[in-house]
């Protein structure tokens, strides 16, 4: 090799398998030699490609950045650059390796130059105990939490920082939602985004080391991704990529019970996939017989395209089946005169657990966001014969997927027949005024801006009193906790004061079962509820 690349003036590489078999047959340029596409050798068990790479350096340089990149990005077992001296007979070696996780966080092993005759490293012993202590410790790693793989979100975006971290941490909680350990979170904010992968080259090669060395099989990104986004990215990373609204969408697919909900969730994802269907080229296509049906016909592409509309039309015409079912009981509702409040916020800000906690019901709360996706709807009981009729309804979520918002406004159409939206704030978090502009900005989208709102901040419990004090006062607003009734009172009250403005002040109001309550709290019906 060393003398032919001299012959040539060119760089001359091989790669090896472990078999000692030469696989490849590389002839580059003065410079630099190019590895062809290695997809077909599948990565083993501690991430590695099988596949070593010797090539020739003609002034018997070190390794260059590129080829620690492809040591990389290629995960290859081994990197070796072979300097070539004047006569064309082999020099000094440069041999680099990755690294399993360490604490100093380095990512390969340089080793000294060596001339090439004195270079003695039995290699598939070195490569086989490496793959080991790589594989053992991504092992060690993994959180028996981890249901459904273990990921590293990236973000890129020019905006502020302290607005990505934000997002970053509410994707975090996104990904605990659906069952996926987060190993670590990268913000990258350059002058301007690369249009096919987002992250710069470099910030790629650390991703692809720290998923080596850590054991991810998941790289979630904030942003929405173009389907070539998703192709490029995967490909260079060798792992499964996904955005923001893919694991959403994943979310709401696993918490949808309802036929409604499923449908809606369906419908999303349908809508979200179908630019998003790749072909395999002419090899896949459907050939046609008879006169004009010469040709390649159909492409399975096609077929599949096809098919999903198909099934989107099914949706569409099932989900208006099941809306009129829908008009007809909210039809009930309004004829009967009682009036309707409709509980909105965003997720995991205690609306279910407000509701059972007014009527005495059992909808299911966790502390995860979108923990319910189904509408609820109970009877609150007030003095004097009095009623209303209150509504649970899906949490809401900045930058919700507009397919998700599409599939979900026939349900969300119900808030239009609400006398008053109670809008449930977590006083608590720290992005409390975003939650509040995002949710703000939704009800406006579904034309819900002309319905009375009364903005109620929950979890005060968590805050200082004086703090919790000051924020019901400056924004005229009703503080509350959802876990504590005694302070449903100004709520109730407020409730009763917007209803029935002739209500007497004064009044023992008492449970279902004859017990006195105290001041200003509701009587919950029994827990039957209208619809759920």
């Amino acid at each position: 090799m060393a003398r032919l690349s001299r012959e040539l003036g060119r760089q001359l590489g091989v790669l090896i398998d472990r078999r000692g078999q030469v696989v490849h047959v590389i002839c580059g340029d003065d410079t630099q030699i190019v590895i062809p596409d290695l997809s077909d050798h599948r990565l083993g068990r501690g991430k590695l490609r099988g596949i070593r790479c010797v090539h020739t350096h003609l002034r018997e340089e070190p390794l260059s950045a590129d080829d620690l990149a492809d040591l990389t990005l290629l995960r290859l077992d081994g990197m070796l650059a072979l300097g070539v001296d004047s006569a064309g007979n082999p020099g000094l070696s440069h041999f680099a390796h990755l690294l399993p996780s360490n604490p100093a966080g380095e990512t390969h092993r340089l080793f000294p130059p060596t001339p090439f005759r004195d270079l003695h490293l039995p290699f598939l012993p070195f490569v086989t105990a490496l793959e080991e202590e790589i594989a053992s410790r991504q092992v060690l790693g993994v959180s028996v939490q981890a249901r459904s793989g273990r990921a590293i979100l990236a973000s890129v975006t020019t905006g502020p920082r302290g607005e990505a971290e934000e997002r970053m941490a509410e994707l975090a909680e996104l990904c605990r939602t659906a069952g996926v350990e987060v190993l670590d979170t990268l913000i990258q904010r350059p002058r301007c985004i690369n249009p096919k992968t987002l992250m710069g080259s470099g910030k790629i090669r650390e991703v692809m080391a720290e998923a080596l060395q850590r054991g991810a099989d998941l790289l979630v990104f904030d942003q929405e991704l173009a389907p070539s986004q998703v192709r490029a990215i995967a490909e260079i990373t060798d792992l499964k990529v996904l955005d923001r609204t893919q694991l959403i969408l994943d979310i709401f697919a696993r918490r949808a019970h309802t036929p409604d909900g499923k449908v809606q969730v369906e419908l999303a994802q349908l809508r979200y996939l179908l630019p998003r269907l790749m072909g395999k080229g002419t090899a896949m296509s459907r050939l046609m017989g008879g006169v004009g049906g010469r040709g390649p016909g159909e492409s399975k592409l096609e077929t599949d395209r096809r098919r999903v509309r198909d099934r989107i039309a099914g949706l569409e015409k099932r989900l208006h089946q099941l809306s009129k079912g829908r008009d007809q009981r909210r039809q009930r509702r309004v004829r009967s005169g009682i009036p309707i409040v409709s509980i909105v916020g965003y997720t995991n800000a205690g609306k279910s657990t407000l509701l059972n906690a007014l009527t005495r019901s059992t909808v299911l709360t966790e502390d995860l966001l979108f923990a319910t996706l189904d509408t609820a709807t109970r009877r609150l009981r007030f003095p004097q014969e009095r009623e209303l009729i209150i509504t649970d309804t899906v949490g809401f979520l900045r930058d919700l997927p507009a397919g998700l918002v599409g599939a979900f406004r026939a349900t969300l159409e119900e808030l239009r027949d609400a006398d008053l939206l109670l809008h449930v704030i977590d006083a608590s978090n720290p992005a409390m005024e975003q939650h509040v502009v995002a949710v703000e900005k939704l009800l406006r989208e579904l034309d819900l801006g002309d319905i009375p709102l009364l903005p109620v901040y929950n979890k005060v419990d968590l805050l200082p009193a004086d703090q919790a004090q000051t924020l019901g006062k400056t924004r005229g607003a009703v503080v509350l906790s959802a876990k504590k009734p005694a302070s449903f009172v100004p709520l109730l009250t407020e409730m009763e004061r917007r209803f029935w403005p002739e209500a007497p002040e004064k009044q023992q109001l008492c449970s279902s079962d004859g017990a006195p309550l105290p001041k200003g709290i509701a009587s919950p019906s029994p827990s039957v509820p209208e619809e759920s």
